[in-house]
């Protein structure tokens, strides 16, 4: 054998087996770094645009284009040039798709600073829409295990939608809810009843044939559906995405508890198109296919349009709590969640990066504190009132449970991290205890302050007597530290109880809520009617405590009127309120005459007006006529006093 085929055969032999050897340990390397979150996806090509090919074609010269550009839009926005950055921006994604930052630098311009350039409502929301589509829909395909871009659009949905720094965030609140009503309709109000709920749609088939297949007649229920609804394509054109579902869960509300459908006059049977929809959605022997359907629909949409998927949904609503996907802090609190699961490897635990860690488990936290404060929904999507938007105590639960596994973690954690979440925790939960108390949940308000003693009070390492005390001398403490240097609040707490009172002891058939909210209010009253600097003067010779002692003492009366004309309240919830039959007409005949305009004036503009009149809504309460004379001989006595105070001459003496 020559000396070049021995090499030639040595260099097959060392070829092959350096393949072999290779291939041996690719999957252990593949495994490792889907562990470690070291690739942008699972799969090379997974959600590469078709830029992707153009920026590798241009090679090498694509960096110092995208630096160029990135160069240039930092320095126009330093000029406010918002709209022109707007081109260079979207090129800088197209040729470099996996640089995170400039997903979140292009949406938050577009969320924040494109938006507030509007001067209407409709306008600013499309924008803030538009900025949280680009990251939620395409920049974390292309970049799903990114740490930041996640906590980003957490802090967009808790702060721009949620928060109230926008002029517009009412606006905002009602479109987000309207939209994701339409997505899933009304949720149910257990938390048990709500896994089963969303289960269903994680849980259902990727596919039409696969529908089919688990329940034979969806394709005929699908037919029927596009045959029996073309008539009506001007109105609605049949496809089985989003207008479907609104449809639908239109269909539900008329069917439900909606008011409006029936001012309305939809489901009444004079509408040929929803008689025509609600024939084949009421048809019993399309049920099992129909259920099948709506949860497939709903997955799809879920997935394609706001790539969310619905087993992570599933298991965060399971895992954590009854989220009500209508509230934006649910999805900062599944996209915190989801960048924590698939993102947190990726980044180092040391000095220079642990704050991004400690970031994303902010914005989780901060999602479930609002839900806590705003996380019951009641929403009818024939209305234009705003939702319903009410505390969710059992939040409280799941932020307590949730503080020891963040602890846990953080223990560690170099910096503020320890002490800054249990600082939160101590200072939620006294909050908590608060609220509830004054809200008359005095069994949870109790639970907490036990909770409470144990970890920072008698329970703790250095024992401390301030949780140690009975509920109400404990709120008593906590307010009565702050009235003495800061009585200025005391109106708000007051208000704040009395407006929780009315609207779930009144609102919501608990009377004993709403007599806990007024014996708080009274409470405060006596307190400052009684206090030792009520009777001091200043140099002007004013008493400086008795405005407040006066708005404290016509507490429930300002709260009821100021509730009774809130347009941010829904116009249903109000009447309801007002129309309580254990309601005492005491309440009524001190606000009627002062609400009326106000009310009247929403009343009309409202469909209500079509078939109702402010009569039937807003009827007089008994005794109206005796209570004004009355209060006329009030004001006229009063008037007197105060002419013989300061020495003026009556009328009959001017005459």
């Amino acid at each position: 054998m020559s000396r070049d085929r021995a090499i030639q055969l040595l260099a097959s032999v060392l070829l092959v087996a350096s393949t072999a050897v290779c291939g041996s340990v690719l999957p252990s390397i593949t495994n490792l770094s889907q562990k470690h979150s070291l690739r942008y996806t699972d799969v090379a090509v997974e959600g590469a645009p078709p830029f992707v090919a153009l920026g590798t074609a241009i090679g090498a010269l694509r960096g110092i284009i995208v630096d160029y550009l990135w160069i240039k839009v930092h320095l126009m926005k330093q000029k406010g040039l918002y709209y022109e950055v707007m081109a260079d921006a979207d090129l800088i994604t197209k040729l470099q798709p996996r640089f995170a930052a400039v997903w979140a630098f292009h949406g938050h311009n577009m969320a924040y600073n494109i938006s507030v350039a509007h001067n209407t409502s409709e306008e600013r929301w499309e924008w803030v829409k538009a900025g949280i589509n680009l990251v939620r829909n395409k920049g974390l395909r292309y970049n799903p295990n990114d740490l930041q871009l996640h906590k980003e659009l957490a802090f967009w949905l808790s702060h721009k939608i949620e928060g109230v720094a926008d002029d517009s965030h009412l606006y905002y609140k009602t479109e987000f809810t309207r939209e994701w009503h339409s997505l899933l309709g009304e949720p149910p109000y257990e938390h048990e009843a709500r896994i089963v709920w969303i289960k269903k749609v994680a849980d259902a088939p990727e596919t039409l044939d696969q529908a089919q297949r688990l329940t034979p007649g969806v394709t005929g229920l699908v037919e029927r559906l596009r045959r029996d609804l073309s008539p009506y394509e001007q109105r609605f054109s049949f496809a089985l995405d989003k207008t479907f579902l609104k449809a639908h869960a239109e269909w539900q509300a008329a069917r439900g508890q909606s008011v409006y459908a029936r001012v309305r006059g939809i489901g009444r049977g004079d509408d040929p198109f929803f008689r025509a929809f609600d024939e084949i959605a009421s048809d019993p022997e399309a049920q099992p296919a129909w259920d099948t359907l709506i949860a497939h629909v709903r997955k799809r949409v879920l997935a394609d349009e706001y790539n969310m998927d619905p087993q992570l949904m599933y298991e965060y609503t399971r895992d954590y709590g009854p989220i009500d996907w209508r509230t934006a802090h649910a999805h900062a609190l599944y996209w915190a969640l989801k960048g924590e699961q698939y993102g947190e490897n990726r980044v180092a635990v040391d000095d220079n990066d642990v704050y991004r860690i400690v970031n994303i488990d902010r914005a989780k936290i901060h999602a479930m504190q609002g839900m806590a404060r705003w996380g019951r929904i009641s929403f009818d999507p024939f209305s234009s009132d705003l939702p319903a938007r009410l505390p969710d105590p059992r939040w409280i639960e799941v932020i307590d449970w949730y503080w020891e596994t963040i602890s846990a973690k953080h223990k560690d954690t170099r910096g503020p991290g320890p002490d800054l979440f249990m600082g939160f925790h101590q200072n939620f939960l006294s909050s908590a205890v608060r609220e509830l108390y004054r809200s008359g949940e005095t069994e949870l308000a109790q639970k907490y302050l036990d909770r409470l003693n144990s970890l920072y009070g008698m329970g703790a390492r250095l024992q401390n007597p301030k949780y140690d005390a009975p509920l109400d001398i404990f709120v008593w403490r906590e307010v009565e530290g702050e009235y003495e240097f800061q009585p200025h609040i005391a109106p708000s707490d007051v208000a704040a109880a009395l407006r929780y009172g009315f609207r779930v002891g009144i609102g919501q058939g608990r009377p004993e809520v709403f007599q806990q909210a007024v014996k708080f209010a009274n409470d405060v009253t006596v307190y400052f009617r009684e206090h030792e600097y009520v009777k001091f003067k200043t140099k002007m010779g004013t008493q400086r405590l008795a405005a407040l002692i006066g708005q404290l003492e016509d507490s429930v009366r300002n709260v009821f009127a100021q509730l009774m004309i809130d347009s941010t309240v829904g116009l249903l919830e109000r009447l309801a309120i007002y129309n309580y039959k254990n309601l005492p007409d005491e309440y009524r005949l001190a606000v009627y005459d002062d609400i009326y305009p106000h009310v009247l004036r929403q009343f009309q503009a409202s469909e209500l007006s079509n078939v109702l009149t402010i009569e039937q809504v807003l009827p007089a309460p008994p005794g109206l006529e005796e209570y004004r004379r009355m209060k006329a001989t009030q004001a006229a006595r009063e008037a007197e006093e105060a002419r013989q105070r300061e020495g003026r001459p009556s009328a009959t003496e001017r005459r």
